[in-house]
């Protein structure tokens, strides 16, 4: 197989797997019932005057599938972590107990699990887009190469199978995720 040809096949799987992984990362950050510390991935607190990620001021665990449980580092950031917390508008409820904060993750509602669903589905369509797009950027390159009609031919069929491949990949991560987030 041509070298040129060989090039765009492994430069288009790579995109696609970076769109499998850019949806798996969009997946990660849509709740599904149970607790986990990337709920609280965007609070901000202000530590000693400069914005800072939550987790680099304070330990986040999940003791049960319901409870977050923050440990700061210092025990001073206690309220200024709690104030973060409420300010971020995630819709939890932090209880500070003078040791650490306790959330309990309200559990989700019907029409809540309706749109996490429709917002797993429009992620998971990006990503299609995403594949579709490096399809179509590798067949253009495939058809400017110099190189015979029976070569870029199945060069062609090779991208449309990677295509096929990724496509499926995503349908079956979405449905996955779907069934965990429906599941009460």
């Amino acid at each position: 197989m041509n070298e040129e040809i060989k090039f765009i096949l492994d430069t288009t799987k790579e995109g696609m797997d970076g769109a499998i992984a850019h949806l798996e990362k969009a997946f990660v950050k849509i709740r599904a019932g149970k607790a986990s510390p990337i709920m609280l991935a965007s609070v901000i607190v202000d530590y000693y005057g400069s914005q800072t990620p939550l987790s680099q001021v304070a330990n986040i665990n999940t003791p049960d599938a319901m409870t977050l449980s923050v440990q700061p580092w210092e025990k001073s950031m206690l309220q200024e972590i709690e104030k973060s917390i409420t300010n971020a508008n995630l819709g939890f409820n932090p209880m500070n107990n003078g040791e650490n904060i306790i959330i309990n993750v309200p559990p989700l509602t019907e029409e809540r699990r309706r749109d996490l669903v429709k917002q797993a589905k429009a992620a998971a369509e990006d990503a299609k887009i995403s594949v579709r797009s490096a399809r179509q950027e590798a067949n253009k390159e495939i058809r400017n190469l110099d190189a015979s009609e029976d070569l870029l031919k199945n060069a062609e069929v090779d991208v449309q199978g990677f295509t096929d491949t990724y496509i499926k990949k995503i349908d079956s991560i979405l449905g996955v995720k779907e069934a965990d987030i429906m599941k009460v």
